[in-house]
């Protein structure tokens, strides 16, 4: 996505703090949930609840006469985005809201390696300097050695990964597709993908877990509206930083609402990893580059 005019900076800010509070109410909402249906169900459930909200889609859809190479990278990033997905709801069940956010911070620096060795980006000493400030942030937060690594740290891990590989084959469709066909393929795709997993594990959901799903997917969807409209405002290297409150207010959530201890490091290692994004997001601005780093809401559930 490239960096919009700096016309609206207040207005870019606003929509990007919205985007991040959407967001950790999106996190609430799953860790609320918890182990109560398995992760493939909650995460099918997620998308499936959430296709109503793509009706109007599906005209453009038809419209945009997809080839068999597109469907072909459609299904792709549907299969591993579903891997994501199913990760990160592991995750947000086993272990703090703020190690999930903090975490999934990495997937900005998995797609820069991404885009040098898959993309022909060029790997300058600054860049490659924030990238490795960003992975060791990721070691901060993990503290191998130091703490024992849960199942779910490692599953985040994963998923940052994962996000990551399905945010580059978006970039890619949307240099051919409009972005809400993009968008509501990858939900379709997703629940698709999903349907067998959550099917082999399926758990009667009640009615309170079905709205709070559904509740989710609404609250995700607007999300990531305010982060496009954001966007549009003000360039990512102005709002880029803002996504960092998004940590705070995680850290804030677990505390009172979760009774999770708040980890110093944590929020060490994911202040590093959040520099190292944004600088790299600034150096792609400033050498008026197409930029190839999305901020990190962009690679949100």
């Amino acid at each position: 996505m490239t960096d919009a005019p700096v016309n609206r900076p207040v207005a870019g800010i606003l929509w990007m703090v919205a985007s991040g509070l959407l967001f950790v109410f999106v996190n609430a909402g799953v860790k609320y949930l918890g182990p109560r249906v398995p992760a493939p169900e909650a995460a099918f459930l997620r998308y499936a609840l959430g296709i109503v909200l793509l009706l109007p889609t599906i005209r453009p859809i038809i419209r945009a006469r997809l080839t068999r190479r597109q469907w072909g990278m459609i299904s792709a990033r549907g299969i591993l985005h579903a891997l994501g997905v199913g990760t990160w709801f592991y995750a947000m069940a086993q272990i703090p809201i703020a190690d999930v956010t903090a975490i999934n911070y990495l997937s900005p620096i998995f797609v820069a390696i991404g885009a040098a060795v898959f993309m022909g980006e060029k790997l300058a000493a600054r860049r490659i300097a924030a990238i490795a400030i960003g992975l060791l942030g990721a070691l901060v937060i993990l503290r191998p050695g130091a703490r024992e690594i849960e199942a779910g740290h490692m599953a985040m891990v994963v998923t940052a990964l994962f996000f990551a590989v399905s945010y580059m084959i978006a970039k890619r469709l949307s240099d051919e597709l409009p972005p809400m066909v993009v968008v509501s393929l990858l939900s379709i795709s997703v629940a698709v993908a999903l349907a067998p997993v959550a099917i082999s594990v399926w758990v009667p959901p009640d009615l309170e877990t079905l709205i709070i799903l559904f509740g989710v997917a609404v609250v995700a969807t607007t999300g990531h509206y305010c982060m496009t409209l954001g966007l549009r405002a003000a360039p990512i290297t102005l709002t880029q930083p803002v996504t960092f409150l998004q940590l705070v207010w995680a850290v804030s959530l677990g505390y009172f609402a979760f009774d999770e201890a708040v980890d110093p490091y944590v929020i060490l290692g994911g202040g590093m990893i959040i520099a190292a994004v944004s600088f790299i997001t600034w150096r792609e601005a400033k050498l008026k580059r197409r930029a190839v780093i999305p901020p990190p809401q962009a690679t949100k559930v």
